[in-house]
């Protein structure tokens, strides 16, 4: 698992993931695995803002990180976010850590980790792979507990 970047750690990493958790809180509602995603710009403006919808999009594709990238392609007009930092509330899973690598996304800072999926340091390290040809900084552990703790409540939810 990363460890947070507490020299580098800037005081918004807390107030963008808290605006993630309410992407999560969307996706909760909509009985989604809630995950949230947003990304920002260098001036700290919000590009986009997106939650996962598999299940409501029968798309296998459409996790938080994947539908912010599209979104802010839209926005933007371009498929690169070159100084972007993308805020998620469940570190990244392989698929989404490619889309963030191939989009030039700067830094990814995530909550919780996941022992499962996670391919930003929890399993995989992808962002570590000098092969490629995008390295990227990551920070994990923002909010930790409040991202870990919805996952927990989705769950135990779905098994009631």
């Amino acid at each position: 698992m990363t460890v947070p970047e507490t020299n580098t750690l800037h005081t918004d990493h807390h107030h963008f993931m808290k605006l993630a958790l309410c992407e999560a809180k969307k996706a909760f509602q909509a009985d989604e695995v809630p995950v949230g995603a947003l990304l920002v710009d260098q001036e700290q403006n919000i590009i986009s803002a997106a939650y996962n919808q598999t299940i409501s999009l029968h798309d296998p594709t459409a996790h938080a990180e994947i539908s912010a990238l599209r979104k802010a392609g839209q926005k933007i007009k371009n498929y690169r976010f070159v100084n972007t930092t993308l805020y998620v509330t469940i570190e990244p899973c392989i698929m989404c850590m490619g889309a963030i690598i191939h989009s030039r996304v700067s830094h990814v800072v995530f909550g919780a980790p996941d022992s499962k999926w996670g391919a930003a340091g929890s399993l995989y390290e992808l962002h570590n792979d000098l092969r490629l040809n995008h390295q990227l900084r990551i920070t994990g552990g923002i909010c930790k507990n409040k991202c870990m703790q919805l996952m927990v409540d989705f769950f135990k939810e779905k098994r009631q």
